[in-house]
C-alpha cells in the first residue's frame, strides 16, 4: 500500500508538508501508521503546478528518505497545487516509469491500492484505452491503466463520471474473470485547478483517506510550527500528526472535490 498527499491552497514550499512535519510523507515512507505495508521504499514522485501550462514531475526509484535531490527541490519549489507519493510496489517492477504521479497533458493522477489479479485482466482493460492515450503509456502498473481509462471515459470534461466509469469497467472485468479478491483504491487527480479524490473497494476495508480541517497547524520535527493559510487543504492517506481533531475522514465509497479553498464530499455513485 502506497502513501500519498495532495495540497491545494495558497502557494507554499513543498517541503512544508512533504518533509518538515513529524509524520511527513517522507516519514511515512519509512514507517506508515495506517498501511498494510509499513515501509514504502520502492520509489517516489512529486508533481506540481506553477504559471506554466503543464505540471512539472520528478520521479525516481530511490527510497524517498534517501534522495537528497528531492529534499533540495522540495525546499525551493513553491506551488499552489501539488502531489506527493511514496510507493510500495505490488505486482510490478521498481522502475521510474511505474512511479507516481502520472501525467497526461495538464492532468496528474496518483493511486493507493491495487486491482487484485491485475495481470488476468490487464489486456482487457488496456484495450479499452483510447489509442491516442494508449500511446502515452510507458509503465506496467494498474494505476497508470486506471488513469488512462478515466481519461478515455471523459475525465477532462466530467471528472466524477470519468472516475466512476473507470471503476465500473474494472469491476466488470473482475466479475467476468471471476476474480475473488477486492479492487481497492484511493485516488487523486487534478487539472491544476480542481482536485478530485475518491475512495472505493469492491468489498471489505477501503484504504484510508483524510482531508485537513481549517486552521491546521502542524508541528515540524524541529519543533517549529507549520501553520497553513486560510483556504489551504491537504488530502492525505494518513494524517501528518496524531491529533484526530485536525483531520476529517473521507467516508467509504465517497468522492472529495477541493476547489476555491472548500472541500465537498459526495457519494461516489449518486
Amino acid at each position: 500500500m502506497c502513501r500519498w498527499l495532495a495540497y491545494s491552497g495558497p502557494a507554499i514550499h513543498l517541503d512544508d508538508v512533504l518533509l518538515r512535519p513529524e509524520h511527513s510523507l517522507i516519514a511515512q515512507s519509512k514507517k506508515a501508521w495506517e498501511s498494510t505495508l509499513e515501509v514504502n521504499g520502492d520509489g517516489f514522485g512529486i508533481g506540481w503546478y506553477t504559471d506554466r501550462e503543464f505540471p512539472g514531475v520528478y520521479r525516481d526509484t530511490f527510497p524517498a528518505w534517501n534522495d537528497w535531490n528531492l529534499a533540495s527541490i522540495a525546499s525551493h519549489l513553491c506551488s499552489p497545487l501539488f502531489f506527493g507519493h511514496v510507493r510500495a510496489a505490488v505486482g510490478s517492477q521498481v522502475s521510474r516509469s511505474n512511479c507516481h504521479p502520472f501525467r497526461s497533458g495538464k492532468w496528474l493522477f496518483q493511486h493507493n491500492g491495487a486491482i487484485a489479479d491485475f495481470n488476468r485482466i490487464k489486456h482487457q482493460l488496456d484495450m479499452m484505452i483510447h489509442p491516442d492515450l494508449y500511446s502515452q503509456k510507458i509503465g506496467q502498473t494498474d494505476s497508470e491503466t486506471m488513469f488512462l481509462l478515466a481519461l478515455t471515459f471523459g475525465l477532462a470534461d466530467d471528472p466524477a463520471g470519468g472516475i466512476c466509469r473507470m471503476i465500473e469497467a474494472v469491476e466488470k472485468a473482475r466479475e467476468e474473470a471471476a476474480i475473488e479478491d477486492s479492487f481497492h483504491m484511493t485516488i487523486a487527480t487534478t487539472d491544476g485547478e480542481t482536485l478530485h479524490c475518491a475512495r472505493h473497494a469492491s468489498f471489505g476495508p477501503q484504504p484510508s483517506l483524510y482531508h485537513s480541517k481549517p486552521g491546521l497547524e502542524l508541528q515540524a520535527s524541529s519543533g517549529a510550527a507549520i501553520k497553513l493559510q486560510e483556504g489551504a487543504i491537504l488530502v492525505v492517506s494518513e494524517p501528518l500528526d496524531d491529533l484526530a481533531e485536525d483531520w476529517q475522514i473521507v467516508p467509504d465509497s465517497s468522492r472529495l472535490v477541493i476547489s476555491g479553498g472548500k472541500a465537498k464530499i459526495q457519494p461516489l455513485f449518486d
